[in-house]
């Protein structure tokens, strides 16, 4: 039985170059999810190759005609091309280490290769948000992001933050009112920006919590916390330290 085409967007995750002239990309498609695929012949210098191996560099948006068959681990694309073209994400250098700590921060959640449409529009609205935002809105879309992820992955934060639960449980993912009797909890600021944080649903609203580099840099530590203690064999997250440099 032939493979079928299919039409769907992609996130670019990862390039490997494979022989001489193709790559291996992993894409998170809208429509299966995490894939694997094999591209022919955009690494050579020919008039038909030029250039197109940049369309696979990481956090890209494609526009994609892919063959599917689901027992195959590595498919093929037989049309690509940009589906958003991004203004900043590429070249500039505070963007870029964001996209690149989303991606990395997707990559480590992603397990299956199942279809999540919901968990892609999300995604895709946020790389987009980031491309065009500043100020305050850049700085904070990573810890945006990153707080509000879990709820596509069945761990999500419960914002019951108030006077009586001031205290943030890492463990058990909701507030309570006295420390929990293990290291993994917020409290103070960090507990209390952490439920502001929650309650933001679009990533322009970002702008009216004003934080410090030092501030920022504390929380994505404790976040990268809550994600190895909800994601088996998480590890630790190579593009934090970079983040925390160029928030810098």
């Amino acid at each position: 039985m032939p493979d079928k085409l299919h039409k769907t967007r992609g996130l670019v995750l990862r390039t490997v170059k494979y022989g001489e002239t193709s790559l291996v990309v992993t894409i998170f498609t809208e429509l299966f999810g995490l894939q694997s695929y094999l591209v022919n012949g955009v690494r050579t210098s020919t008039k038909k190759g030029s250039g197109k191996a940049n369309l696979f560099q990481p956090s890209a948006l494609l526009d994609l005609i892919v063959y599917h068959n689901e027992l195959k681990q590595l498919n093929r694309i037989k049309e690509f091309k940009w589906a958003v073209i991004y203004q900043h994400i590429f070249s500039d250098v505070p963007k870029n280490a964001v996209a690149l700590f989303m991606v990395e921060l997707l990559t480590k959640c992603l397990k299956q290769p199942e279809s999540n449409p919901d968990l892609f529009h999300f995604t895709e609205d946020c790389f987009m948000h980031l491309d065009e935002s500043r100020g305050t809105v850049m700085a904070n879309l990573s810890l945006f992001f990153a707080l509000h992820l879990p709820v596509h992955f069945g761990f999500r934060l419960t914002d019951n933050y108030n006077p009586v639960n001031p205290c943030l449980d890492l463990k058990e993912g909701c507030f309570t009112g006295q420390q929990p009797g293990h290291p993994y909890f917020l409290e103070g600021q960090q507990a209390a920006i952490t439920s502001q944080l929650l309650k933001v649903m679009q990533p322009e609203e970002l702008g009216d919590i004003k934080l410090n580099h030092d501030f920022r840099r504390q929380l994505l530590q404790q976040l990268e916390n809550y994600y190895a203690l909800h994601i088996q064999d998480f590890g630790v997250l190579k593009t934090l330290p970079v983040l925390r440099e160029v928030l810098g």
